[in-house]
Order: C-alpha cells, then sequence, then structure tokens
C-alpha cells in the first residue's frame, strides 16, 4: 500500500510525528547520562523505574480513554500535554535556572503523555487501514522513527552538551505544533460504543468500568503470554538508550575509527554511543520495509522466536566489546533482530484484538514497553553489584526464556485457530 492511498489522517500523523521524533532524538538518547551524572547510577535507576511505573499506569488508562473518548481528542491532549512537560525541562536546563529534580519530574510527564498517545495513534491505524496492508503501513511509521533516530542523535551530538535548553525548547514547540495540526486535521476513526454515559458518572463507576474491560485482556491466555515475553525482550532492546550508553562512556576509550594520511576519526565513549545509535536508525530506515517483507514469507513464529534469540546473542556480545569495529558489528546484528518483528507486532495485535476494545488491547500490548522499561534501569544498578559482563549474560539470559515464551504462545495460538504452524 503506497502512502499516495494512504487515509488523510495517516498522511498527517507521519508528517507531524515524524517532525516531532527528530527533535526528541536530539536529546533523548543522552537522557540515561544526563540523569547517572546529576544523581548517581544507583538513584538514577530507582527514579527511571518510578518514572516507568506511572507510564505503565498512564498506558492502560489511555488505551480505554482511547476506546471511550476517541483517538483523536486522546492525541492531541497529549501531545499538548508533552509540549508543556518539555517547555518546563527546557526552563530546568536554560542559563538562568538549572534542576536536574525538576528535569526529571518534567521528563516523567512528558513520558506519562507520551503513553496516552500511543495506544490511540495505533488503535487508529487499525481503525483505517485493511488487516492485509497493516504491516507495511506499521512499517513506514517504524521507519519514519528510525529516520528520527538517524538524524537526530547527529545533531543531539553536536549540540547536546552546550545546547541542551535549545533542544529541549524546539522538542516542546514541536509537540505543540503536532497537537495543533492534529486538531485541525484529523477526523475521528474510533467505532461507536455502547454505554459510553457511564464514563459520565462517578469516578469510581469509570474506574471499575476499566478494570472490568482489562480483566477480560488478562484472560486471553495467547495475549497474556505476547505481553509476559515481550517484557523479556523489552529487557534486551530497552538498553539501547540506558545501559549501552552508560557501557561505552565507561570502558570504551577513545579509540581511531579511520585514518587517511594526516586525517583521522577518533572517537571517545560517549561520541561512540551517538555513532552507534545512528548506525541503529540508518540501518533501520534502509531495511525495515525489505526485512518485513521477508518475514512475512515466514510463520510468525519464526520472526518472533527468532528475533529473541538474535538479540540474546547480540546483548551478550555488546558485554565482550570495547573496540569500536566491534560495537559496529554488534549492533549491526541487534537492529536486525530489531527488525524481525518491527512491522509484524502491531498486526498480530490487530488479529488479536476485538474492533471494540483495539484501543485498550494496544494500550495492554505497551505494558511490554512501559513495564519493559520500568524494569529495564535495574541494569544500570546491577552493574554495580555484577559489573558489566556480568550483567549483559543476563539479559541476554531473559531474551532467550522470552523466545521459549513466544513458541509456546504460538503453539496455543494454531490451536486456538486451527492454523498450521
Amino acid at each position: 500500500m503506497k502512502i499516495r492511498d494512504w487515509d488523510r489522517n495517516l498522511k498527517v500523523r507521519l508528517f507531524g510525528e515524524s517532525l516531532i521524533n527528530i527533535t526528541f532524538w536530539m536529546f533523548f538518547p543522552f537522557m540515561a547520562i544526563y540523569f547517572t551524572e546529576a544523581f548517581g547510577k544507583d538513584k538514577a535507576g530507582l527514579l527511571l523505574i518510578v518514572s516507568q511505573i506511572f507510564s505503565v499506569i498512564a498506558s492502560l488508562m489511555g488505551g480505554y480513554c482511547a476506546d471511550v473518548f476517541g483517538r483523536k481528542r486522546m492525541m492531541v491532549l497529549s501531545a499538548y500535554g508533552q509540549g508543556v512537560a518539555f517547555f518546563f525541562f527546557a526552563l530546568a536546563s536554560s542559563p538562568w535556572f538549572i534542576s536536574p529534580h525538576v528535569g526529571f519530574l518534567c521528563f516523567t510527564i512528558a513520558g506519562i503523555c507520551g503513553s496516552f498517545y500511543w495506544p490511540a495513534s495505533q488503535a487508529m491505524v487499525a481503525d483505517v487501514v485493511p488487516e492485509e496492508h497493516r504491516s507495511s503501513v506499521f512499517a513506514a511509521f517504524y521507519t519514519s522513527v528510525n529516520i528520527a533516530v538517524v538524524v537526530g542523535p547527529m545533531i543531539g551530538g553536536i549540540f547536546y552538551e552546550r545546547y541542551r535548553f535549545g533542544l529541549l525548547l524546539a522538542a516542546a514547540f514541536s509537540c505543540l505544533f503536532l497537537a495543533i495540526l492534529l486538531a485541525r486535521r484529523l477526523r475521528e476513526t474510533a467505532p461507536t460504543r455502547e454505554g459510553e454515559e457511564l464514563v459520565r458518572g462517578k469516578w469510581h463507576e469509570f474506574l471499575w468500568q476499566q478494570i472490568r474491560q482489562y480483566s477480560v485482556i488478562v484472560r486471553d491466555r495467547i495475549f497474556f503470554l505476547f505481553i509476559i515475553a515481550g517484557i523479556l525482550a523489552a529487557q534486551t532492546f530497552m538498553q539501547l538508550d540506558l545501559l549501552i550508553p552508560v557501557y561505552t562512556k565507561d570502558t570504551v576509550e577513545k579509540q581511531t575509527l579511520f585514518s587517511f594520511g594526516d586525517w583521522s576519526l577518533t572517537l571517545s565513549g560517549e561520541k561512540a554511543f551517538g555513532l552507534l545509535i545512528s548506525e541503529n536508525g540508518l540501518l533501520v530506515v534502509l531495511f525495515t520495509l525489505w526485512v518485513t517483507r521477508w518475514m512475512e514469507r515466514y510463520h510468525e513464529r519464526t520472526a518472533f522466536v527468532g528475533s529473541s534469540v538474535v538479540y540474546g546473542i547480540a546483548i551478550f556480545l555488546f558485554g565482550q566489546m570495547t573496540s569500536l569495529w566491534g560495537l559496529i558489528f554488534v549492533m549491526g546484528l541487534f537492529t536486525f533482530g530489531e527488525l524481525m518483528t518491527a512491522g509484524l507486532q502491531q498486526t498480530f495485535i490487530a488479529k488479536l484484538a476485538p474492533e471494540e476494545m483495539r484501543g485498550q488491547y494496544f494500550a495492554a500490548a505497551s505494558l511490554r514497553w512501559t513495564i519493559g522499561r520500568a524494569i529495564a534501569p535495574l541494569s544500570i544498578t546491577a552493574t554495580t553489584w555484577l559489573g558489566y559482563e556480568w550483567t549483559f549474560f543476563l539479559l541476554s539470559m531473559l531474551s532467550f526464556v522470552s523466545a521459549a515464551l513466544y513458541a509456546v504462545m504460538f503453539r496455543q495460538f494454531a490451536k486456538r485457530t486451527a492454523a498450521p504452524l
């Protein structure tokens, strides 16, 4: 399905979200370093866990609200909220006032708003795109994010250290621009729900309705296994902006990557991380659609199980590498594991979700990232007890357990659908 054939909602979002993602990735990869330097490894890890707990709750509420109040309304409000949060984060990193504590609070609020935005945005794609084209559309959005992952860190690596205030301010105005764009150009796509008047009643009725709806999802054993396996796999790829930047800063000494005559490219640990994340984004931009089409030739089980196995191998090798070329190779392997399921995950969720509960299913599925991100900062704390090598080894074991759970999940899914494996 070509972009010119997309629903107008998707075209508007692709443009607006691409802009905001570029500004976001100018500073986001450096946040783990920023908070570690401000609070220390132990405290930074715990604070990031607390931040993600709030995001977990927000994601579940966001899915319910997307189904009840509508996709458009939740996306617009979330974008406004992120814009305000980043604005005050910028003020807390300004030449006139510096406060890592205020910055962390604003970072947490921005994360909460993002957790409200994501389920509505994913459900909107499922609302307007036929099932046979969903993988390619999700893959296109994924590619746009990773164009930002290439461009953002490159710009951030140049300007972040001296101009953090300006980068955060750019993120704030980008979010506000996105909110205005969505408010003016989007149409609502959520199906009409019966019993919507309940949400206008007392607060405890709203809460009970939400709990009752999500209890239905939890009883879906296949979907529950999907979430648990995803949380374990997330412990691997979440380290891309948590443990890996800290690891490269601490262990990778200044090295020469290229040398031509009198000219040479020499990188320190921090700049090496900027190179690695740009490599990850560039590979995703170049190969997402190709790998997605390749994976569509195989059963979904092969893609999900294989992805977790590749992640496990890659994260183990990260803990063995201190040379730039070795890290570049491992990042390539790591990225291949990422691309194996990049366009398939949301399609699989949409396949499991009833039409009237898509927002909640996508929200519950986002627990893979929100709970995963809530637990993932423990890896930073674990390095103080176990060291980097053993921490990376334990992360690889979690990824292999994830592969086993995916295999069990698809065996049960095959029984439900009577589909051959």
